[in-house]
């Protein structure tokens, strides 16, 4: 069984690699001593666009603001859509037992 640890950012994950012991390089973590050792990259995930909510708000309209829904919709920035998924791999591994960040 693994302890996910999920850093801010790549050089904050290097440093906990380092100081726990997991030592093989992947792509997107490191791995060894019973940790994986992951990390973020700006934001991973964005607010969606209005029309994601309903296809009327493609175009604004002054009588559709504010636009405030119940519950919040995201969508995987372009720039980070790949560690994003290496992320959610890693947490669905069965050898996962412990996310920390």
């Amino acid at each position: 069984m693994k302890n996910l640890v999920i850093a801010e950012k790549p050089s904050v994950a290097k440093s906990l690699a380092d100081a726990l012991g997991a030592k093989t390089r992947r792509d997107g973590s490191y791995e060894g001593n019973g940790y994986v050792i992951s990390w973020c990259v700006g934001h991973l995930l964005g607010l969606a666009e209005p029309q994601a909510y309903d296809e009327k708000f493609t175009k604004w309209r002054y009588e559709d603001l504010p636009i405030a829904p119940q519950s919040w919709k995201y969508t995987p920035a372009a720039s980070t859509k790949k560690q994003l998924k290496i992320l959610v791999d890693l947490m669905k591994r069965k050898d996962i037992t412990t996310t920390t960040n």
